[in-house]
């Protein structure tokens, strides 16, 4: 606060030796460093930096392009028999040989990769439809709520895996759908507690509060507020779910419980070549070698989505 000696002392008028220009480098010291970024682009930025996250969704792209245009590039159907052209080796006729029925492998081999593909998204889809709502619910009102539906997803989870499909398989015939519904019985309950987990960290934030102060209602701040600020670990859980499934459908089809034939699976496809891989070799190459090849694939770049929302990754 000003004094009166102050006011009296103070000039009449401004003088401009007052005031002094300030020199370039000053004026550079008030930019910004870095621009601003919304979280999902900065999330990119990191990602697509990630060199080996980009070699696996650069895999991903080419097998899923192979999956639904491989069949395409043959004039041999996946299930037309040729008997007198059984188990040939690679040829320029044949580019991955044939099978023990004269089938061309290159056209059942990427039909395997479009079934194995189809099964993986859509339970990996219906897990998260189903983990987002339930983990939301048990994260959002807690309590007893939360305790019951925590109670009956750990003793759902505790069924074995196996005997799930079996009994699935038992009561429907065995198929593609039978695969994924039986991958969903059990598939979402990493993806609740995942999310659950999630809800419980944000429902007490700022944004949360003042929500729910101006009476918004639980499905508005559920669906508006807190599963879009738990995307991250939501998109990076969908990304890991994708290759269990698939391996788990190619496990279940080479014990058989899996698609029928002529529908082709990897898995069908190295049950078949099992008997006969130290002289046919070439039959479960390939179809062993593109399930571990999108195995990697799927890893790597959840490894890199991970890393990508992770906020202590942040430089």
């Amino acid at each position: 606060m000003m004094t009166e000696q102050n006011v009296r002392n103070a000039p009449d008028t401004i003088s401009p030796e007052l005031f002094q220009k300030l020199d370039k480098e000053s004026r550079q010291g008030e930019k910004i460093v870095r621009e601003s970024l919304s979280s999902w682009k900065d999330a990119w930025l990191r990602l697509r930096s990630n060199r080996l996250a980009m070699i696996g969704l650069a895999i991903l792209v080419v097998l899923a392009f192979m999956a639904f245009f491989g069949q395409m590039m043959t004039p041999y159907n996946y299930y037309a028999n040729d008997l007198q052209n059984t188990n040939q080796p690679p040829s320029a006729e044949h580019w991955f040989g044939t099978d023990d029925l004269g089938r061309d492998m290159f056209a059942r081999t990427w039909m395997g990769a479009s079934i194995s593909l189809r099964v993986g998204l859509f339970a990996a889809l219906i897990d998260l439809l189903i983990g987002v709502i339930y983990g939301g619910i048990m994260g959002y009102f807690g309590g007893k709520v939360d305790e019951v539906m925590n109670r009956f997803s750990e003793v759902l989870d505790s069924i074995p895996y196996l005997l799930i499909v079996i009994l699935m398989v038992v009561v429907f015939e065995p198929s593609m759908y039978t695969i994924i519904l039986a991958l969903v019985v059990t598939g979402w309950i990493k993806m609740a507690w995942i999310v659950r987990g999630q809800i419980m960290l944000l429902k007490n934030h700022e944004y949360a509060l003042a929500s729910r102060s101006l009476g918004a209602g639980f499905f508005r701040i559920l669906f508006r507020h807190l599963i879009p600020n738990a995307s991250g670990p939501i998109i990076v859980t969908l990304t890991l779910t994708v290759p269990q499934a698939i391996f788990a459908e190619a496990f279940l089809s080479f014990l058989g419980l899996g698609v029928n034939s002529p529908a082709a699976s990897w898995g069908t496809m190295i049950s078949d070549a099992l008997s006969s891989w130290m002289y046919l070799p070439w039959r479960m190459f390939f179809p062993a070698f593109l399930i571990s090849l999108t195995m990697f694939a799927f890893n790597v770049f959840g490894d890199g989505l991970r890393d990508a929302f992770d906020p202590k990754m942040k430089k």
